[in-house]
């Protein structure tokens, strides 16, 4: 084999360029191609035009491209004429119905699918189309809608759906019937077109623990309630913090307003701050599960929380329409007077002392209280807030407004999160711990006013502890003993 470069024929395998492919000898060559090949070794019909540009070979190449371009095109039939073709002969009248029907198309341009025989004499009109003699239907309760309106739109006749509501309204109220609820209908055989269809059977799920069923016997619609067996045993959930408690608590089983329930009152007793990777939570939860498979959750009933050396157990305890959360010895969460706005270290007391910053001696009108930026500020006691936003030295800083002439105020904030005029409870979140103004490090300054002037707000009583006693302590321990021995309902979250 050989490679032909610009240049001459170069050998690329074991064989000569004279014996690969062709007679050794020439009298055995039998074309005259061969001959050619033979006589002129160089020669080439058409050379390749990207090489030895310039050169006699060269421009005979081009001269043969351009021949063969001229007879191509003297060859051309033309450009620009048509090609004339035979014209099928239009359709009318039933071929073109016929071709129509079995073409496809856009059915919004009219067109159809498939072929439609026209009507012939055999075929009769019906005088009367026949029905089916029971109609089962779904139908489902609607916001507003009513339970009559529901029944009446799916062919119940109006004296039918009357008398289903006063029987089901019997059992119970219309307003204990959910939207979404469905319904199961049934709708019997009727001697003319002209009157609605009697109802046969209705039966649907009123309430998580009834189910209804009306059905018709020889005196009318009669009512069936069908009781449903509910375990109400709670939903313990346990497990690990991990690096996010909300995470770890929804991750082993928890529902979402449930862990928001278990954080918000978690932080009446601990600062969120403090909890670590490794505390273990305590979640129950209300649960009800009914013998035929569903499951439904309610409200957080303990919230606990095991950090090694200190733990906090809380119980949820309704005292008429007020809840509240008590620890196992019946201690419930403080109440009245004020609070402190954050859990931190005191660096400086109410009075005179040395500016650190100014160096000079001047009277301190509030507390200082070390604590790590972003640290959530909360209000000492209902109010107003009476302002929300810069002052000078202060920074960013919040006045809020009490009842019996009590003012309070909050400084060097890094961020405000309540407005002018916002009223807020206590406990409620007005900002976070920050450095500015005039501040030597992240920290609250804490003041206090009674009828406008500065006092210590040391000597303010602070909130009272509220606490269970007689029969109310001794119910909330047997509650409280009860809930310890549910044993844990989903996977722990390690």
């Amino acid at each position: 084999m050989f490679l032909r470069s610009d240049h001459e024929l170069q050998f690329a395998g074991g064989a000569s360029a004279r014996s690969f492919g062709r007679m050794e000898a020439p009298a055995r060559a039998a074309t005259l191609g061969d001959r050619l090949q033979l006589r002129f070794p160089h020669f080439e019909l058409a050379p390749d035009l990207g090489s030895q540009i310039g050169s006699r070979e060269w421009w005979r190449g081009a001269a043969t491209c351009a021949a063969l371009l001229a007879v191509g095109w003297m060859l051309s039939p033309g450009i620009g004429r048509p090609i004339r073709a035979a014209v099928p002969a239009a359709l009318d009248g039933r071929d073109w119905e016929e071709a129509r029907a079995q073409a496809f198309g856009a059915r919004a341009l009219g067109a159809t699918s498939g072929m439609r025989m026209a009507a012939t004499a055999g075929v009769r009109p019906l005088a009367d189309t026949p029905e089916r003699p029971i109609l089962e239907l779904t139908a489902t309760l609607g916001n507003g809608g009513g339970l009559a309106g529901v029944l009446k739109r799916s062919g119940v006749g109006a004296e039918d759906a009357a008398r289903a509501v006063a029987l089901i309204g019997s059992r119970v109220s219309p307003g204990e019937l959910n939207p979404g609820t469905r319904l199961d209908i049934t709708l019997g055989r009727r001697e003319t077109k002209a009157q609605p269809r009697p109802l046969e059977k209705l039966a649907f799920r009123a309430r998580f623990d009834l189910a209804l069923e009306l059905a018709r016997a020889e005196g009318g619609l009669a009512l069936k309630p069908i009781p449903i067996a509910i375990d109400h045993t709670p939903l313990r959930v346990q497990g690990r913090v991990g690096s996010s408690l909300y995470h770890a608590a929804r991750a082993a089983g928890a529902p979402a307003k449930a862990v928001e329930a278990y954080i918000k009152s978690l932080s009446t007793r601990v600062p969120m701050g403090r909890v670590g990777g490794n505390d273990r939570f305590d979640i129950i939860i209300e649960r009800q599960r009914a013998e035929t498979g569903e499951v439904q959750l309610g409200k957080l009933l303990y919230a606990g929380l095991d950090q090694g050396k200190r733990s906090v157990r809380l119980l949820r305890w309704e005292e008429g329409s007020k809840v509240q959360w008590y620890d196992p010895k019946g201690i419930g969460q403080r109440r009245g007077g004020m609070t402190m706005p954050i859990n931190g270290r005191l660096t400086s007391n109410f009075g005179w002392r040395v500016h650190p910053l100014l160096r000079f001696r001047r009277l301190h009108k509030g507390l200082d209280i070390a604590a790590p930026t972003g640290t959530p500020i909360r209000a000492a006691a209902d109010g107003v807030v009476a302002r929300a936003g810069r002052a000078g030295g202060y920074g960013n800083f919040v006045k809020l407004n009490h009842n019996g002439g009590l003012a309070t105020g909050y400084g060097h904030m890094s961020r405000i999160a309540v407005r002018a005029g916002q009223r807020v409870r206590q406990g409620s979140v007005i900002g976070y711990v920050g450095s500015t103004g005039i501040s030597t490090g992240p920290h609250l300054h804490y003041e206090l006013w009674k009828n406008g002037a500065a006092v210590n707000p040391r000597s303010v009583s602070l909130a009272s502890v509220q606490q269970l006693s007689g029969e109310d302590l001794r119910r909330f321990k047997a509650t409280y003993a009860r809930l310890m021995a549910v044993p844990t309902g989903a996977a722990k979250a390690d």
